[in-house]
């Protein structure tokens, strides 16, 4: 990791938005954004996961920014139950593109409520080409909008997930699974709960080998 992890602030739409930003020396890296669990139960982008999220992909030669949502850390503003929240990603997501402007693919990762976030300005922004979904709540928000899905990318759950049954995993798989032209991966992590306590590497190398399998399509 030869360049330095950078702690930055970009403009959001309230304010300023605290972010740490990784630029990847190659030229035309991609470039990916990460987004943090919920901010009123202690979600912030130094979570674990997302920490590890962001890892993997500097160790993979992407360009790659995590940010506090409005109201978190020195971040400006306050909780806006998601709409803010997507406001601040959108924001993320110009600047990163900005600052890499010839970058060869584009995508999206968030953990929990980070992953309904990331998964609302994917149906918004076309240039993304692939996302990254850890411990997704859709037994808490509803995914219906995801029809169609636009493009392909990765489900991961903890398969003794606390929080969500795998019941309701199980609807999300099939209702993606049948729409056509794009492939989404669902892949659980043996005796991992939401949060991937003492799990962490597992739930790592699931992540690096499909940004590897899937980065190299493009």
């Amino acid at each position: 990791m030869g360049n330095k992890v950078l702690e930055i602030f970009i403009q959001g739409p309230c304010g300023r938005l605290d972010t740490k930003y990784y630029k990847s020396p190659k030229k035309t890296a991609p470039i990916a954004l990460i987004l943090h669990p919920h901010p009123q139960y202690g979600g912030t982008m130094n979570n674990k996961v997302v920490v590890e999220t962001f890892k993997n992909f500097v160790s993979n030669d992407f360009s790659v920014c995590r940010i506090n949502f409005r109201g978190v850390g020195r971040s400006d503003g306050e909780f806006d139950n998601g709409q803010g929240e997507l406001a601040d990603a959108a924001a993320a997501l110009d600047w990163i593109e900005k600052e890499n402007f010839d970058n060869s693919q584009c995508w999206i990762s968030g953990f929990s409520f980070g992953s309904l976030i990331a998964m609302q300005l994917l149906m918004r922004r076309p240039e993304i080409n692939r996302f990254i979904c850890i411990s997704p709540q859709p037994n808490v928000y509803d995914y219906s909008f995801l029809s169609p899905c636009p493009t392909s990318g990765l489900m991961i759950y903890g398969k003794k997930d606390e929080l969500v049954s795998f019941d309701h995993i199980d609807i999300l798989n099939k209702r993606l699974s049948n729409q056509k032209g794009i492939k989404v991966d669902f892949q659980g992590v043996e005796d991992a709960n939401h949060f991937f306590s003492n799990k962490e590497k597992n739930l790592s190398n699931v992540i690096n080998n499909y940004i590897k399998k899937e980065s190299i399509i493009f």
